[in-house]
């Protein structure tokens, strides 16, 4: 494994994969400042890099990919110290919700707070059979923030205002019902069911999924109308690439 960071070490293969792991955070995978911004600056690292295919998040701790901030910095804040915390780990949200290839979190074990606000930025949840998942902040005196507010669009208002708001943990059926998680892996099986998704994305054009995933972050914030009158110049520069006359020659070959 390559350290591009202190906690962040990242292995790639032969297709374009990256696999990034949190490092020496502990055995719950707990973020703290140095960590938040460690993990952050490997993302930012790699996101130029045009050869990557898919990026997996996973954390080293084989009981979580980030358990949560670390509450023990945070009981030590006031409101200047507090605003600075939170706004590092906004940014770490923001380098993995605008990274330019699909981010896939595999999450095994405890996912809660900060660490559900890392997973909610990335664009495939895949868990573990024993996951669980809560936003426990209102229990020890603060607002879930950030990139809680992504919570709703991924799984109704209702939901995310109880999951926020009672600060109660819910299994891997249960955020697989509520549309939190994408899939929950059988026992043993989470790199499997991690692969799979891997390959879906691998069939596609890497430019044209490039794409597809900055369009996506954008109609989460455009109006209808203008979302929909975005796509015509996206769809025209595809032709830019030779991706779509050989896929599609391709798709046509395999018809015959």
């Amino acid at each position: 494994m390559q350290m591009l960071t202190p906690h962040c070490g990242i292995e790639r293969d032969s297709r374009g994969v990256v696999r990034l792991t949190i490092c020496k955070a502990g055995p719950l995978n707990i973020l703290g400042s140095e960590a938040i911004r460690a993990v952050r600056e490997g993302l930012e690292a790699l996101a130029p890099d045009r050869q990557i295919r898919a990026l997996i998040l996973a954390g080293e701790s084989p009981k979580s990919m980030i358990g949560g901030a670390d509450i023990k910095e945070m009981a030590r804040l006031d409101q200047k110290s507090a605003e600075k915390f939170i706004t590092g780990l906004r940014d770490l949200c923001e380098a993995v919700r605008t990274f330019p290839a699909p981010v896939i979190a595999r999450m095994p074990g405890w996912c809660l707070g900060g660490g559900l606000e890392v997973a909610a930025a990335c664009d495939f949840r895949i868990a573990g059979y024993d996951a669980k998942f809560g936003m426990p902040e209102v229990r020890v005196g603060i607002p879930s923030v950030i990139h809680a507010a992504v919570l709703p669009r991924l799984i109704g208002w209702g939901r995310a205002r109880w999951l926020i708001m009672t600060a109660e943990t819910i299994d891997a059926a249960t955020a697989l019902a509520w549309g939190l998680v994408d899939v929950v892996a059988p026992e043993g099986g989470l790199d499997e069911a991690v692969e799979k998704v891997i390959d879906a994305l691998l069939k596609a054009g890497p430019e044209a999924l490039r794409a597809q995933k900055a369009l996506l972050r954008q109609w989460e914030e455009l109006p209808l109308t203008e979302s929909i009158n975005l796509s015509v110049g996206t769809f025209g520069r595809s032709f830019l690439t030779d991706e779509p006359t050989r896929l599609m020659q391709a798709f046509i070959d395999r018809k015959r």
